[in-house]
């Protein structure tokens, strides 16, 4: 198998890995906010770590289109 077509179906799975991994962090994160919201007057200690898990969750996806931009650009070189 050439090479260079290895590394075309290594990058085209990375791209639909990381089309999935960022929605699927976007349902989470919002899950994680709607359950603060519910939490909030049983316990605003709960509540806050849940809306600090939705804020890591975003952070992670942000890298995660970082990666996904970089992955294109390479791509572009090549």
């Amino acid at each position: 198998m050439n090479k260079s077509i290895a590394m075309d179906d290594v990058q085209e799975k990375l791209r639909i890995l990381l089309d999935y991994w960022i929605e699927h962090n976007s349902e989470h994160e919002k899950e994680f906010l709607d359950w603060a919201d519910k939490v909030v007057s049983l316990s605003t200690e709960v509540a806050q770590q849940l809306q600090e898990a939705a804020a890591k969750m975003a952070a992670a996806s942000n890298e995660l289109m970082k990666a996904k931009q970089a992955l294109s650009k390479s791509k572009e070189r090549h």
